[in-house]
């Protein structure tokens, strides 16, 4: 079986073309073994593309450690780009994913992936939180360049307040009034991502809230440059919410038995 590797702003992934429903998806140990970056093809998660009665695929995400995870907004526009690729489908798609449906645009450079609805931003033991498919902290801070983001990611990820999930850790500072420097602790992948879409995503619906930041949101990560665009609505929930940014073929190659 062949697999095909793809990198949206430095996150990557093992993508799979699955539509015959042939790939041993209930192996955990194997797919840990083929996202390690010593002794297999190296990624932070494996992306399956099944077939959808309904839809023009589906989208079936595995974290590093093997184990399906929640929505991946990078992996999702990796595969959306992957399905293009195939010849799947033209220029716009919709597919489903664990948080449910999701539309897509392709252009030559870009993806814009429209992510969930956003039904609001809590506090919880002084730490914002909100669910933007998959659960994400946003803390900002003064110096992150200098921020060691595993030890202090890895002490809010397993923190009391989020069990017995955990979440994942964003730490943003303020570039200048629209830009937003972000690095990401991911669980599933226990360290930190050279950038994460649904990470991105919350940063900028809570900048919008707490800094007045405008939409659309120009959020820089180690990997590369995202946007993220959105409608605020009076009560504190986000809808039309959409993800931009490259997502690119890195090379291709046949899965060890």
């Amino acid at each position: 079986m062949d697999f095909y590797k793809y990198q949206g702003t430095g996150n990557d992934f093992v993508l799979v073309d699955d539509r015959a429903g042939a790939f041993s998806a209930s192996d955990q140990a194997f797919i840990e073994r083929l996202c390690h970056r010593r002794f297999g093809i190296g990624a932070d998660g494996l992306i399956l593309l099944q077939n959808d009665s309904e839809y023009d695929f589906r989208m079936v995400y595995f974290n590093a450690d093997g184990a399906e995870g929640s929505m991946c907004g990078n992996g999702g526009r990796c595969i959306v780009r992957f399905a293009h690729d195939l010849g799947v489908f033209e220029s716009e798609t919709r597919f489903m994913a664990v948080d449910g449906e999701h539309t897509a645009l392709v252009n030559e450079g870009e993806i814009s992936l429209k992510m969930s609805n956003v039904s609001g931003i809590e506090q919880r033991n002084g730490l914002t939180f909100l669910n933007t498919g998959s659960p994400h902290v946003v803390q900002f801070v003064d110096d992150l360049e200098s921020l060691d983001v595993v030890a202090e990611g890895r002490k809010i990820r397993y923190s009391a307040p989020f069990q017995p999930g955990g979440t994942n850790v964003n730490f943003a500072q303020v570039v200048d009034e629209n830009t937003l420097f972000v690095r990401t602790y991911e669980r599933g992948v226990e360290d930190e991502t050279y950038s994460c879409g649904t990470g991105v995503t919350a940063v900028a619906l809570v900048a919008h809230q707490q800094l007045n930041t405008p939409t659309p949101v120009s959020i820089r990560t180690i990997g590369g440059n995202l946007r993220v665009s959105f409608t605020a609505l009076a009560d504190g929930r986000f809808e039309a919410i959409h993800l931009i940014g490259p997502a690119q073929r890195v090379f291709t190659g046949t899965l060890p038995r």
